[in-house]
């Protein structure tokens, strides 16, 4: 009975998130927040390809350290860029239209979404995908949204819901197919991706609050969300960055190599 219990007691050690851990993808967060990456995919992929217990935890508690690591970064985020968030605060209409595709989605499909897509072999492949959709994209001279703009933009953010594609370069591919200049697709897509970030992240913490945090990871959920704060104000130079096919080569390299690393199920 003692050796069953101290395997058992092994077996959760096993699974269990480290402070060093989630301090390392607190730190990450920020960056991958910030630029056209895809922060989900990178919380994905990167503990998959360390072999780092995190990828067999249950889902529910990775969907918590979601939530605290996005906290951490949105309320950074929220100070950032605070007058992207007044803009998107004045113009109530036009930002309705850019966050209603992605919030009715995300209402609707986010448990399937999360159960069906959320392994890394999908990351790594909406990782290629998507980076190969933005580093195709090019500015054009247009500087004013339309409503149907804004609808296509926002249904475009949608497809954020699979990690990996990137909310960010979603609506960045998006707004520049549709032929604006850097600078307003820029500010697009912040109009779009704040309100969804803070709303998600509000509803997200209601639910954990609800469901409770084990006393054991209470430490490294604080500690991810601490360095995911510090890590998103640290990194807050990365959105004068405009080096898109830079970034789309980066995210396919990072797609590639996940694929080439990852185990696929034996037939």
């Amino acid at each position: 009975m003692a050796s069953g219990t101290r395997a058992s007691s092994a077996r959760k050690r096993g699974r269990r998130l480290s402070v060093a851990q989630a301090v390392a993808l607190g730190l990450i967060q920020g960056p991958t927040e910030l630029l056209p990456v895809s922060s989900s995919g990178h919380l994905v992929l990167v503990p998959a390809l360390l072999g780092w217990p995190y990828a067999r935890m249950p889902a529910d508690v990775r969907k918590a350290f979601e939530v605290a690591l996005h906290t951490g970064a949105g309320v950074a985020l929220l100070w950032v860029l605070r007058d992207a968030a007044r803009s998107a605060a004045r113009d109530p209409v036009g930002t309705t239209l850019l966050t209603a595709p992605a919030a009715a989605l995300a209402l609707t499909f986010e448990d399937l979404i999360e159960e069906r897509a959320s392994t890394p072999r999908v990351a790594a492949s909406a990782q290629i995908v998507s980076a190969v959709a933005m580093g195709l994209a090019r500015p054009g001279e247009r500087t004013s949204p339309s409503a149907l703009d804004r609808i296509v933009i926002g249904a475009a953010q949608a497809c954020a819901l699979v990690p990996g594609v990137s909310r960010n370069g979603a609506t960045l591919t998006a707004a520049r197919g549709l032929g604006f200049d850097r600078e307003t697709a820029a500010r697009i897509s912040w109009q779009a991706g704040l309100p969804i970030i803070g709303g998600a992240t509000l509803l997200k913490l209601f639910r954990l609050s609800q469901r409770g945090l084990d006393r054991d990871l209470r430490a490294p959920f604080a500690a991810g969300a601490a360095a995911a704060f510090a890590s998103t104000l640290a990194a807050s130079p990365l959105l004068r960055v405009r080096r898109q096919r830079a970034i789309a080569a980066y995210r396919v390299a990072l797609g590639a190599f996940a694929l080439h690393r990852l185990e696929w199920p034996r037939g």
